[in-house]
């Protein structure tokens, strides 16, 4: 997510945490955006040894992590509900996803972008 605009970038879906996972994650974000002058910021659960595998650069800011987990406890509040009610394979977690993400950067109004939604920040 970038922090700035509000705007999921991509979402996975993963069997385990680890270094491989987070290098194919971020491996698709490359081709799909021109990531050189992004800066991640990520946890210890392998994205620091998956940046420096795909050449990109990584930190640890606490400031700026306390929205990111803020937006995290969003989301698992979003998955606790869907949790309840779903009966289906991984890609159909894989598809709710997508949509979620499709609401949360399309439809949703956020507070902190004027009632914008990420998407029209990022147009704007």
């Amino acid at each position: 997510m970038n922090t700035e605009t509000k705007l999921i970038l991509d979402v996975a879906l993963f069997g385990r945490h680890g270094t491989d996972p987070a290098a194919a994650f971020l491996h698709r974000l490359d081709e799909k955006y021109d990531l050189s002058d992004t800066v991640f910021l990520v946890d210890q659960f392998g994205y620091r040894t998956a940046l420096a595998r795909l050449g990109l650069s990584g930190r640890v800011n606490y400031t700026e992590q306390n929205l990111i987990e803020k937006w995290f406890h969003t989301l698992k509040m979003r998955i606790d509900r869907f949790h309840n009610s779903w009966v289906g394979s991984r890609s159909s977690a894989r598809e709710w996803f997508e949509q979620f993400m499709h609401y949360y950067n399309r439809q949703r109004p956020h507070q902190a972008l004027d009632g914008k939604t990420p998407i029209e920040e990022v147009q704007n």
